[in-house]
């Protein structure tokens, strides 16, 4: 089999495998968020940014969710991190936009943070944050020991079907998850073009 035959077959494997619960949950806490006039917090790192990018975007258009990514702001990310640390740039962003009970944080993540590793430690700081002011905490990771699957709300957790491919499988099923809740009919509120 070639690599890339070997890379569908684990996509279709997680396909299959995908807790489809978790992401339904996920779904009915996107529903009261937006219910209750919550605003949406999606936090990632490296690829994942990226995806906090996109999906901030899909929430907003299609879903009709005030929804924020912290790394869009390239300037106080960068700025933050040369004046006050890395560990820092999400938690001081949720500060400043008044992070409270009414809102949530989504964290796209592989591992989902890790202090005793330094892994992700702004992850880690923005979810402590968010459980000491009450917002709720989401996740789509790719490991159920990090900081995010253990201590999250509802955290959606990508199967692992080869520990070398944990970061691209992972990155890549955020995109699923999210594309499957943004065509949620109970929470699409706006039709895609095609």
């Amino acid at each position: 089999m070639s690599y890339t035959s070997d890379f569908f077959a684990g996509a279709a494997d997680i396909s299959r495998r995908l807790d489809a619960e978790k992401v339904e949950a996920l779904a009915s806490e996107l529903v009261a968020l937006r219910g209750r006039g919550g605003r949406l917090f999606i936090l990632g790192v490296g690829g994942s940014a990226g995806n906090a990018g996109h999906a901030v975007n899909d929430f907003r258009k299609l879903c009709g969710i005030e929804a924020y990514a912290p790394t869009d702001n390239v300037s106080e990310l960068t700025a933050r991190t040369n004046d006050e640390g890395w560990e820092t740039v999400f938690v001081e962003w949720l500060k400043v936009s008044r992070l409270n009970s009414s809102d949530a944080v989504l964290i796209f993540s592989v591992g989902g943070g890790n202090l005793e590793r330094n892994i992700s430690p702004n992850l880690v700081s923005a979810v402590q944050h968010a459980k000491h002011v009450g917002a709720r905490v989401l996740g789509v990771v790719g490991k159920e020991n990090g900081f995010t699957a253990q201590v999250g709300d509802v955290v959606v957790v990508i199967p692992v079907v080869s520990d070398a491919m944990v970061t691209p499988y992972s990155e890549a099923f955020q995109a699923v998850v999210w594309h499957c809740l943004v065509s949620h009919p109970a929470l699409q509120a706006k039709p895609t073009k095609w």
